[in-house]
């Protein structure tokens, strides 16, 4: 099997984060396949670029995914977070 996804590491945790917005940072850095401080470092990327808000609650952080934000790649621009995660994340 190739070594390589479709999706980035970013993609992955951004359709975490929304399917679980409670989620733990290690389920969320296991559920990807990558290390913690990997998670923190790509978590700390949507939310500067206005892709995701972590709210602390408690000792626990919630993610609030925008969903209007628009894909990065100038190919996808016209399409947005909420799409990626409606045709991938299997939310109800």
């Amino acid at each position: 099997m190739a070594d390589w996804t479709f999706l980035t590491h970013h993609a992955h945790v951004l359709l975490e984060v929304a399917k679980n917005p409670d989620a733990l940072l290690s389920d969320i850095a296991s559920s990807v396949g990558i290390s913690a401080r990997a998670a923190v470092t790509i978590l700390n990327d949507l939310e500067e670029l206005g892709y995701v808000d972590r709210e602390r609650r408690g000792r626990r952080n919630h993610y609030l995914v925008h969903g209007n934000q628009p894909l990065r790649h100038p190919t996808n621009a016209t399409h947005t977070v909420g799409e990626l995660v409606a045709a991938l994340a299997d939310l109800p």
